[in-house]
């Protein structure tokens, strides 16, 4: 009764009340915000971890727009059901690159951290044009208006520039070469030695979405076959000393 007595004290002013709640808040906001100044001694080095490639940066800034987080999140948690419908569990590492993070806060259709490779091309591109034809019960709103926008990556490199400001380890030839292997990505006819040896050899290059010029659904599919295929988890070990 006591505490409950003290309790009604800041209940009845208004003062101590804001003075108590603005402590409650700075605490919890320090505890939160400063593990991320050693960000680096908390995100374990995962091999095939690499930035995304120009095309997929675009993809994954369409995949923002469009509100896709709102409904599919990108974090595959460490619990059995989780794991055996979606694969293994999201890391840390995996978002790293991430400004900001997609792991999402409900599920209206299926997590899509390990979506990679899972569908063809042309299954994306007829999911994201009509949902329902594909999957019958969706509620997902139709997408088709992707594959009539054209894109040239005008302002990739600028893109790129501000995500390497905030951390992401682009290096100066990857901002440079931006436009062009922002390109070749999407053309199976072009000159991609460079893009592969600046991102790595799985890179996926092909004409995403099967129509002329580069479009909105190219990059958003060239982002949705990447996600979750840069980790071998096949011969992934925890770092035991973390």
């Amino acid at each position: 009764m006591a505490i409950l007595d003290k309790h009604t004290i800041l209940e009845k002013n208004v003062t101590l009340l804001a003075i108590f709640a603005f402590l409650v808040v700075t605490i919890g906001g320090i505890v939160q915000i400063a593990p991320l100044f050693w960000l680096e001694n908390t995100i374990e080095d995962v091999e095939g971890m690499r930035p995304y490639t120009p095309l997929e940066l675009a993809g994954r800034d369409i995949y923002v727009r469009e509100g896709c987080y709102v409904c599919h999140s990108q974090m595959v948690r460490p619990m059995r059901d989780e794991v055996e419908r979606y694969g293994h569990y999201s890391l840390a590492a995996e978002s790293q690159y991430d400004h900001p993070f997609q792991w999402g806060s409900k599920r209206t259709g299926p997590d899509l951290a390990r979506v990679g490779r899972r569908y063809s091309d042309e299954w994306h591109v007829d999911h994201l044009t009509d949902p329902q034809s594909v999957v019958p019960v969706s509620v997902m709103p139709k997408y088709g208006f992707l594959s009539n926008k054209l894109i040239d990556g005008k302002y990739v490199e600028d893109v790129m520039a501000t995500h390497e400001f905030v951390g992401v380890p682009y290096t100066d030839e990857m901002i440079e070469a931006g436009k062009e292997d922002f390109a070749a990505q999407a053309d199976p006819d072009s000159d991609y030695d460079g893009l592969l040896e600046r991102y790595g050899e799985d890179v996926q290059v092909r004409n995403f979405d099967g129509q002329p010029g580069i479009t909105e659904m190219d990059a958003l599919i060239a982002y949705l076959q990447m996600l979750g295929t840069l980790v071998d988890f096949s011969t992934f070990t925890p770092d035991a000393s973390r």
